[in-house]
């Protein structure tokens, strides 16, 4: 038994693979690694660009919510732009906040 270990050991090429070739599919695991890089960095610009835009990069969103009449203006144009009231009674109430009373 001790002599067909040893016959084994000596007889065994050594290395990793057995002394093959590298299997024919080693190119699948870089390439995987780099999408998964370039997901994870498109992701995190994807969300960090959409919470940037959303958080005050607009100046009409920031105007709107400093001023009480421009606010006022916003929601009649987006209930005019719903249909909610017509065109008649958005240019009225329009001018009615425009100038004041």
């Amino acid at each position: 038994m001790l002599t067909t270990l040893a016959t084994q050991i000596t007889a065994h090429p050594g290395g990793w693979h057995d002394g093959g070739d590298p299997p024919a599919f080693w190119p699948v695991f870089p390439i995987t690694f780099g999408l998964f890089w370039l997901a994870v960095l498109g992701t995190a610009f994807y969300l960090i660009r959409r919470r940037w835009t959303a958080g005050g990069g607009g100046t009409a969103t920031s105007a709107a919510a400093a001023d009480p009449s421009a606010q006022a203006q916003s929601i009649l144009a987006e209930r005019f732009a719903r249909g909610e009231i017509d065109e008649d009674e958005y240019l009225m109430r329009m001018s009615a906040l425009r100038n004041g009373g």
